[in-house]
């Protein structure tokens, strides 16, 4: 994930914006995400085929987001796989995530809030607990039974209990993954050095973190035009409330050297996550390369 950031800032990927389809009779919409990226040794292209329909779980018992990916080799364009693009979104948003935790978190974070218990918030942990020794995990989500579930699955490799959102996050590294349009972390709830990673906003409207926090907080992106457009920072820079100035630069901008990431001076600090397509198609090469005849039969991937 952190080589797909490093292409993109140095050029060295193609990513056109992100596509919509609005499905407004059905509460959803779908998604198209092409990309190619180049890293040292290695290249990769695809796409996703991806929708967000909220009433899902409740109306059909289909997850809210489900997709599909096409693994392709750039040279001869051959279709190399056909993956299973909902499990992918869950395991590189996960490395994102982790990837932003490790510039921009302290050394010696312990302690991890998440507001949402959805799928997201599984692999949130998971991937930052690889890039910090993380001991106490607080949860916080309305659905006593998403919670439940989150707390049992866990509750031998952490301290895990159930708290308020602002329990989760005076946390040292936080992740939202909600798709609430109204802020609902507000700065007093931060302690003085969280690290937020505001994942949920992936559309315009879409809102988890006041003004207030953001204006205040070291705050890195992970694309300018996606973020302004439907990432965590939309609805103030439509409102003029946050600028340019505002913004400390771009993940793959840290992640080559070219911007500091956290500081000594640094309090809290923001990652505004909107998913890329270079994200993607860098987790299926990984998935493609790993692959053999036991993965490949699984559900995850498909040879053909």
């Amino acid at each position: 994930m952190e080589a797909a950031f490093v292409a993109y800032a140095t050029g060295n990927a193609q990513m056109p914006s992100k596509s919509y389809i609005d499905l407004p009779t059905y509460n959803g919409d779908f998604r198209s995400m092409p990309a190619y990226m180049a890293a040292d040794d290695w290249d990769a292209a695809g796409i996703k085929w991806v929708n967000v329909h909220p009433d899902n779980p409740s109306t059909h018992d289909f997850p809210t987001v489900m997709g599909t990916m096409i693994y392709s080799d750039p040279e001869t364009g051959f279709p190399l796989a056909i993956m299973d693009g909902t499990e992918l979104t869950m395991r590189r948003t996960g490395a994102a995530a982790a990837v932003a935790t490790d510039y921009l978190a302290v050394e010696d974070a312990t302690s991890m809030g998440i507001v949402g218990a959805g799928v997201q918030s599984y692999t949130q942990l998971e991937a930052i607990a690889a890039v910090r020794p993380i001991e106490e995990v607080v949860i916080s989500d309305p659905d006593d039974e998403r919670v439940e579930k989150f707390v049992d699955t866990y509750a031998e490799e952490f301290a895990i209990r159930r708290g308020s959102i602002a329990a989760a996050a005076a946390c040292d590294v936080l992740s939202t993954v909600t798709p609430v349009e109204a802020p609902i972390v507000e700065t007093d709830d931060l302690c003085s050095h969280t690290h937020v990673n505001a994942m949920g906003a992936d559309a315009a409207g879409k809102h988890e973190l006041t003004d207030e926090v953001l204006l205040n907080a070291l705050l890195v992106i992970d694309d300018f035009e996606q973020c302004i457009h439907s990432g965590e920072i939309n609805v103030p820079w439509d409102n003029g409330v946050l600028t340019e100035e505002d913004i400390h630069g771009e993940i793959g901008e840290i992640a080559t050297g070219k911007l500091a990431g956290r500081t000594p001076e640094d309090s809290v600090t923001v990652f505004d996550s909107t998913g890329l397509a270079i994200q993607d198609v860098a987790a299926a090469h990984v998935v493609y390369e790993a692959s053999d005849e036991e993965t490949a039969a699984s559900s995850l991937i498909q040879t053909i």
